[in-house]
């Protein structure tokens, strides 16, 4: 059986999407699964041994220019790239008309996707045979994806265990083993940033959290992870203000990202991408939501801890707010750190 499934973006919602490999390769054994991913994400699911083949797709860049010569050039040979392979199944679990048009594109008699009242963008539905409609209590991605792709099996994912990881290579280790030359004690990573204000935390919350982590467990070592210039000053300000058990990273690509990932205690975020990168690889995380809804969004399973705002307002998805403030304020030190120092009794760290 060959499979296609189309989900080009965004990093956390591929990332939520994982689990669908290893459901189809349980339910149908010997499948060949080619995935459609837009050229940003391609090394997120390269090397993957449970992926036969990755096709590229650049929406995001062919836009800038879309009657240029080589933007045509380059939608042809994605084309002819889709189309040199017949499919028993396509899913679109994009659910919008970019990712319908690659689903029109692509050659089978079976194509699958949202209902309209789930798909992202409505012209989607011009492009799949059959819309499957989601329960009221699929709330989160994973199990809406899961939902999708199980609907021509009739195998519940809900009665399998299911896991997930990202391929790294031999030579990614070699970030991964810059953690083994903390020390004894446990290693913690907080990566502050994200691309929303409304999903931000403050300076003074990370400070404060690190300092009362470290003052249980002072054989521990705190890693800031970064994502931009100004990610990466908030880190270096965050790390003068702790001492010399915090340390800031230097920049990684995703996979010796995901690598060091591996070997961490516990990681420490927002809604963001390293946190799911995190859960993905099987580290235990503790992540904070205030206009996202962490139930939905966020990690699933006893590994992972969720703190919530506690504001009435919360799960708004603004992108900008006038309570952002207080609604920052929500997020108590108290909170997060509670949710580490479980995980790390889990792991057999005791406190000082």
């Amino acid at each position: 059986m060959r499979i296609l499934v189309i989900k080009t973006s965004a990093l956390g919602d591929i990332i939520h999407a994982l689990p669908l490999l290893d459901y189809l390769h349980q339910v149908a054994p010997g499948v060949r699964i080619d995935w459609v991913v837009e050229e940003a994400f391609l090394e997120l699911l390269s090397g993957n041994p449970l992926i036969d083949r990755l096709i590229a797709v650049a929406f995001k860049r062919w836009r800038k220019s879309p009657f240029a010569l080589e933007t045509l050039r380059e939608v042809g040979a994605f084309r002819r790239r889709l189309q040199e392979r017949e499919y028993d199944l396509v899913f679109d679990i994009q659910g919008n008309t970019k990712s319908g048009l690659v689903c029109w594109l692509a050659n089978s008699h079976r194509k699958i996707g949202f209902s309209r009242e789930n798909m992202q963008e409505r012209l989607n539905a011009l492009f799949t045979d059959q819309k499957i409609a989601l329960n009221p209590d699929d709330r989160h991605a994973t199990i809406r994806y899961l939902r999708i792709v199980s609907a021509p099996f009739g195998i519940d994912p809900a009665g399998l265990t299911l896991t997930t990881d990202i391929h790294t290579a031999a030579d990614d280790e070699a970030a991964g083993r810059m953690v083994s030359q903390t020390g004894s004690g446990p290693v913690l990573l907080f990566h502050t940033g994200t691309t929303w204000q409304t999903k931000l935390w403050h300076e003074s919350g990370w400070t404060a959290l690190a300092r009362d982590l470290l003052a249980g467990y002072p054989a521990a070592t705190i890693l800031l992870s970064w994502g931009n210039e100004s990610e990466r000053e908030t880190s270096l300000r965050i790390a003068q203000q702790v001492g010399s058990r915090a340390r800031v990273l230097e920049r990684l690509f995703l996979k010796r990202f995901a690598a060091l990932l591996k070997r961490v205690d516990c990681v420490v975020g927002g809604d963001t991408g390293p946190v799911h990168l995190a859960a993905a690889v099987g580290t235990p995380t503790v992540s904070f939501y205030r206009c996202t809804d962490g139930s939905l969004n966020g990690p699933r399973g006893e590994r992972h801890v969720i703190v919530q705002s506690p504001l009435p307002c919360t799960k708004c998805l603004k992108k900008t707010c006038e309570r952002n403030e207080e609604c920052t304020g929500s997020i108590t030190p108290e909170a997060i750190g509670a949710g580490v120092e479980k995980i790390l009794r889990e792991r057999g760290f005791k406190p000082a």
